[in-house]
């Protein structure tokens, strides 16, 4: 990935907060580098380099401001709206791939040999995916260190090296600190219950929590998520066990806490909770697309920042919504989601069987926390041994989320892949259309660029916006909204309520 010098040393010196996440100054004179809208005195050209990424600049021997912290910027949206193999990558990385299955295992997932991703990954990220999975582990060692009491062999492990000397070396270098220096410079409050954290979410403003918390309520299945009190709360499934998170807005970032069963899932769990949010998005870009077209103006306008929240866990769960969705209202799918959930089995703590591993801290029961009052949505192994009491409505439909799910299972079927290449696999399901796809596409892969013009909200609020609503003639008209046609749809879709 090139960077322009003229235009990054420009936004540099405005201290612009659009930056960040974009791309890292590193200051060779102090050997640190940091966000774009960093407050201290803007360095000399002489001294400056620019990297694609925070992984980029500790390659080079530079270590995180302490005043800007870089490392806990929000994510590069560009990588969060690509589609191609490096896009991919960022997520499963995100997701803690390599933690868990190594780079064979990251390159297994994106059907390419591991020579052949670094390569691409160092051309475009300027590291690799050993540095990158390094820079994220390092960033979610310094979240441990300052918000909990765990001790430091537990935060080694918990953050997803190898070993104590690993993270001890890994921490000195990037952060120009020992662990324990870190806990003493702590900024925040130590979290109460085992298991339990609370970290800070930053996002690229502007953000509609209104429409946020509005569509997430609209759409909550009881049992799994639920909006309360301004907070959104939702179960997760996560690698080595469940979760629960609590998600509030607040100016500037979201309050993300989470009560995990395994301390090794806080780097997924963030990655999950920001795809949820959508928090990795430019809205300022969206925006100004959009607002270019006259019939959006006046939306854009009074409701500036609105996000497409996903699927955290998996694109599958945004499957099972729109086949249950099907020539129904929203209002009546939600009981169907329900009974559905209710007939699937909780995932227990402890499944991969590692409870002995060090740094594993369970919650729920042992925690002596009450037990937990939200679940995962079903994976789909689950749902495709579900009892025909768990389903109401046609036989049809039932048989397509059963074929669905065992596709799903056997791996007959990936979700995880290529935004079109998933879209003309999922409509060789029987029963699975262009419109189900779409949604998939949309709500489950993150495709921001996918417009459901047969959609009956979408051409209701069409409608009410002054546009014409015959799928065809709206679908033509849609062109105008790329690359950005989901963010589009999303307004319709809150034009039409």
């Amino acid at each position: 990935m090139e960077l322009d010098f003229e235009r990054c040393y420009r936004a540099v010196d405005s201290r612009d907060q659009r930056f960040d996440g974009w791309f890292y100054t590193g200051v060779t004179s102090t050997g640190i580098y940091c966000r774009p809208s960093c407050p201290a005195t803007t360095p000399k050209r002489e001294n400056v380099r620019f990297f694609p990424s925070a992984a980029a600049a500790q390659g080079a021997g530079l270590r995180a401001c302490r005043r800007c912290r870089p490392d806990a910027a929000p994510g590069s949206p560009e990588w969060d709206v690509r589609a191609d193999v490096v896009g991919r990558a960022m997520r499963l990385i995100a997701d803690g791939v390599v933690d868990r299955d190594g780079v064979p295992g990251l390159a297994s997932r994106l059907g390419y040999t591991e020579r052949h991703l670094h390569r691409m990954l160092r051309a475009e990220l300027g590291a690799g995916p050993l540095a990158l999975a390094r820079a994220q582990r390092a960033q979610t060692a310094r979240v441990l260190i300052e918000t909990t009491g765990l001790g430091m062999t537990e935060v080694a492990f918990a953050a997803g090296f190898g070993s104590v000397r690993q993270f001890n070396d890994t921490v000195r270098e990037v952060f120009a600190l020992a662990p324990s220096e870190l806990r003493a410079q702590k900024r925040g409050p130590v979290s109460g219950g085992a298991g339990t954290i609370t970290v800070r979410l930053a996002y690229r403003p502007p953000l509609d929590v209104g429409a946020l918390l509005e569509f997430l309520a609209l759409r909550a299945v009881p049992g799994v998520e639920e909006v309360r009190d301004g907070t959104y709360h939702r179960g997760l499934s996560l690698p080595h066990g469940p979760g629960e998170v609590a998600l509030t807005p607040a100016v500037g970032y979201v309050s993300a806490t989470l009560r995990l069963a395994d301390l090794r899932d806080l780097a997924p769990a963030v990655a999950r909770c920001r795809r949820l949010l959508d928090l990795d998005a430019d809205p300022v870009a969206v925006d100004a697309a959009l607002a270019a077209d006259p019939a959006l103006a006046a939306a854009v306008a009074a409701e500036p920042g609105v996000r497409l929240p996903r699927t955290p866990d998996h694109p599958f769960e945004a499957a099972v919504r729109a086949v249950l969705t099907q020539q129904v209202s929203l209002r009546s799918a939600i009981p169907l989601l329900a009974r559905l959930v209710a007939h699937c089995p909780s995932r227990p703590a402890g499944v991969d069987g590692d409870a002995d591993v060090p740094g594993r801290r369970q919650q729920g029961h042992d925690a002596g926390d009450g037990g937990r009052k939200l679940r995962g949505f079903p994976q789909a192994r689950e749902v495709a041994e579900v009892p025909d009491a768990a389903f109401r409505g046609p036989v049809a439909r039932r048989e397509t989320i059963r074929a669905l799910a065992r596709a799903v299972a056997d791996g007959d079927l990936s979700l995880d892949g290529d935004w079109v290449q998933t879209r003309r696999q999922l409509v060789t399901v029987p029963g699975i259309g262009p419109w189900t796809a779409g949604y998939v596409a949309m709500r489950g892969l993150g495709d921001p660029d996918v417009f459901l013009a047969t959609d009956l909200a979408v051409r209701r609020g069409a409608r009410a916006l002054g546009l014409p609503d015959d799928p065809k003639t709206l679908d033509a008209y849609a062109e105008r909204w790329r690359p950005w046609r989901s963010y589009a749809a999303t307004r319709l879709w809150r034009a039409a309520a």
